[in-house]
């Protein structure tokens, strides 16, 4: 990277990755035990940048480059994060949109985006021949899983040949460039994508940090997987929770408060409907949660009474 600032998000990683390569970025809960308690698996920030690293170079040798509009339709997982941080690293543009919203608008804001490429899971290939989405704009697919009848190649096969030491130069975008689109569940109305620009999101990193004090070495545990993307930013070490993340409200507290607890979470994120649901059970439970310094809400008012109720459980 160059002597003049990067506003590219990814930018964070790969100096993160040299200054504690050992640190754990991400916990990801794939599985359970015989006792029925998550299992994770886990991308140190060495990891998690060698990798991002492979994927954005093979991302460029099929025509994924800077500027190219790219739906992500890949579950939370440890894939999902590499995948995300390998698009900004090439200055690609990820459009991120809620499988909650329904089949219809998904194939409205599919148009309204007008996307060059496609990245999915088998079941998102299907749905993307059989609905018709992107037919028009789409010149590059790649499967995350096994690939079949409906073209392109997948991610294994794209990062094969690729050394797991490879270095890859992070774009170095300015401020006001194009990084992501997205789209929301459209609870008002037919969603509209909101364009991020890379400014804006270190604009939204520098803004956590100040407010909220957060300093390296936390933990953090967003119950809305693209904010773990800030985590590298800022140091933090990822939990991703076990939840729907299309259904918040309807979330296993019991699940929440156990990750808070396994990992000591220092910070976690989460919608008005999950911080109510995760009081009421607090409440109810007595729990107490004495390593959480901060919990973080967007998107509706919360009301008095909710915010009281899960204050209790931190002090």
């Amino acid at each position: 990277m160059s002597k003049s600032r990067s506003y590219n998000i990814a930018a964070h990683l790969p100096e993160m990755a040299e200054k504690q390569p050992a640190t754990p970025a991400v916990h990801f809960p794939y599985k359970h035990d015989k006792d029925k308690q998550p299992l994770y698996q886990t991308y140190t920030y060495a990891e998690l940048d060698q990798q991002s690293n492979r994927i954005a170079a093979g991302l460029e040798s099929i025509g994924i480059s800077r500027g190219v509009r790219t739906v992500l339709m890949v579950k939370p997982s440890l894939d999902f994060f590499a995948l995300t941080f390998a698009l900004f690293k090439v200055g690609a543009v990820p459009i991120l949109i809620d499988p909650g919203m329904g089949v219809k608008n998904l194939k409205v804001c599919l148009a309204e985006a007008e996307p060059e490429a496609f990245i999915g899971i088998p079941k998102a290939q299907i749905a993307r021949l059989l609905l018709g989405w992107g037919k028009g704009s789409l010149k590059t697919i790649l499967t995350v899983g096994a690939g079949w009848f409906w073209g392109g190649t997948t991610l294994t096969k794209l990062i094969e040949p690729i050394a797991s030491n490879h270095h890859y130069e992070t774009a170095e975008t300015a401020a006001d460039e194009m990084a992501a689109v997205l789209f929301t569940s459209g609870s008002t109305g037919i969603p509209k994508g909101a364009v991020y620009s890379h400014g804006n999101f270190i604009a939204q990193v520098e803004a956590l940090r100040d407010i909220y004090q957060i300093t390296p070495g936390e933990i953090d545990l967003p119950t809305f997987p693209l904010f773990a993307l800030f985590a590298p930013a800022l140091g933090m070490t990822s939990v991703i929770p076990e939840m729907d993340f299309t259904r918040p409200g309807s979330v296993d507290p019991g699940k929440i408060i156990t990750a808070i607890k396994r990992f000591d979470v220092t910070t976690m994120f989460g919608s008005p409907a999950l911080i109510r649901r995760v009081g009421l059970y607090g409440e109810k439970n007595n729990v107490q949660l004495p390593s959480l310094k901060r919990a973080i809400s967007a998107g509706a008012p919360v009301s008095a009474a909710v915010l009281e109720r899960f204050v209790k459980m931190v002090n």
